[in-house]
């Protein structure tokens, strides 16, 4: 069965067809023709040569690095204040002058032991009086009866000399009452001295705790005084924070061990305090290199050194391994940082004018010995050493040439490749400052 032929088209509608395929046909080749380059892209990279730089990246806090502390006062402890309450404190940033009113701590601590203290006085005051009274009666008592063993030893003495003419048991018994007389006097002198003594001692026991009341109640009233905390100088105030990383405000706790309520930092000195992890504290060095930005000005760039790095590691909140305490120092003073702007601290902890370095996802290992898929017409697995790496990057000392193409993923069939091992040779000594991929009994890490 035959079909009758088509209706031939007018001319301008031949050209709207033929342009319509042009129009559908040609981004689609396009698109079918670059797909395997993409893929091709996708997983195969060229060994490059250039500057390399292995660097550790943190979040830090802007400090100064010289600061004056306001604290409570610093016999707070002699009054028995261990804690103290903020009761109120002005506003943080506030610039003040030598003098002004800084806080007020909540006096209330304070009032039942003022109290406390006036009563003991009181009563020691009047302690004090008594023994003063005793003291007083007690020698005079003895004064007078030494006046009185003086009268009857003179009558002893008269009684004696009349006794002269008496019989020899009248005069006998005139010279005992004469002696006994005379030792009694002599007796009563000696306790006359001790009960001055006495009396002194009790007199300096009482003093010493009248002294020590009017002593403890004066600690107490300048302590009240102190509890209106003033500006050591001038500056500008800045909060401090407490172990837990809460600054101190308004109705926070202050003890006599941690007396800190604000600090006047200077701010032409500042420093970036960052933390590091335990895996990357290894890399820093004093004196390396620092970039930091500022989260409230991101096109602000800082320079700075490693001042320092902490031996002991510490658990900090919200961190799930140790962190090491490092200090940045600023090299140039800026008027524009405050203390608690966020950093972002880039440690430069290794830099290579030129090295060759690949990807990476390019180097895997079999045992100990790292590896390429090496592509030179055909894929071949190609032994490499490796030196330094960074988060994307690892130089390749030998195994490799400079635009050479290395696969990122296996090959098919990868398995049946057999390794192209090294001549032998003296291994490069790995470069300090930076994480390496060498024969280390593991492979590089790979990205996901």
């Amino acid at each position: 069965m035959r079909f009758p032929p088509l209706p031939a088209l007018p001319p301008s509608r031949r050209l709207l067809v033929a342009l319509g395929v042009v129009v559908l046909g040609v981004p689609g080749a396009w698109l079918l023709a670059r797909a395997p380059a993409a893929d091709d892209a996708s997983i195969v990279a060229r060994v490059k040569r250039g500057p390399f730089a292995v660097t550790v990246t943190s979040a830090g806090e802007l400090r100064a690095r010289q600061f004056v502390q306001i604290t409570a006062p610093a016999n707070a402890q002699q009054a028995q204040a261990y804690q103290m309450k903020i009761q109120s404190i002005v506003p943080e940033g506030t610039v003040v002058k030598q003098g002004d009113v800084v806080a007020e701590l909540d006096r209330s601590t304070l009032a039942s032991k003022l109290a406390e203290v006036q009563l003991a006085l009181t009563k020691a005051q009047a302690q004090y009086e008594q023994a003063m009274l005793d003291s007083t009666l007690t020698l005079s008592t003895a004064r007078e009866n030494i006046r009185t063993m003086e009268l009857a030893l003179e009558e002893k003495r008269l009684a004696k000399e009349e006794a002269v003419y008496e019989a020899p048991t009248v005069r006998r018994q005139a010279e005992i009452d004469y002696e006994r007389a005379e030792r009694a006097l002599a007796q009563a002198r000696t306790d006359y001295v001790t009960k001055t003594e006495q009396a002194r001692a009790k007199m300096r026991e009482v003093g010493a705790d009248l002294q020590r009341q009017r002593n403890l109640l004066g600690v107490v009233q300048n302590v009240m005084a102190g509890f209106t905390i003033r500006a050591p100088g001038p500056g500008m105030v800045i909060y401090v924070k407490e172990w837990n990383g809460r600054k101190r405000t308004t109705g926070s706790q202050v003890t006599s061990w941690d007396p800190a309520v604000a600090t006047l930092p200077d701010l032409r000195q500042m420093e970036s305090v960052t933390y590091v992890n335990e895996i990357d504290v290894r890399k820093l060095a004093v004196g390396q290199p620092v970039t930091m930005t500022l989260d409230a000005d991101p096109t602000k760039r800082l320079s700075g050194t490693v001042a320092s790095v902490a031996n002991v590691g510490e658990q900090r909140p919200n961190a799930d391994a140790k962190v090491f305490e490092v200090h940045v120092t600023v090299a140039h003073p800026d008027s524009t940082l405050r203390p608690g702007m966020t950093t972002g601290n880039v440690i430069e902890t290794l830099k290579v004018p030129s090295a060759l370095y690949v990807p990476l996802e390019a180097v895997s290992s079999e045992g100990v010995v790292p590896f390429v898929y090496h592509q030179s017409g055909s894929v071949s697995k190609q032994e490499v050493v490796t030196g330094a790496m960074n988060e994307d990057e690892v130089i390749i000392v030998q195994g490799l040439e400079e635009g050479d193409r290395v696969l990122l993923t296996p090959p098919p069939g990868h398995g049946r490749l057999t390794l192209v091992r090294l001549p032998a040779a003296a291994r490069p000594a790995p470069v300090a400052g930076g994480d390496t991929a060498a024969r280390s009994g593991a492979p590089p890490p790979k990205r996901d």
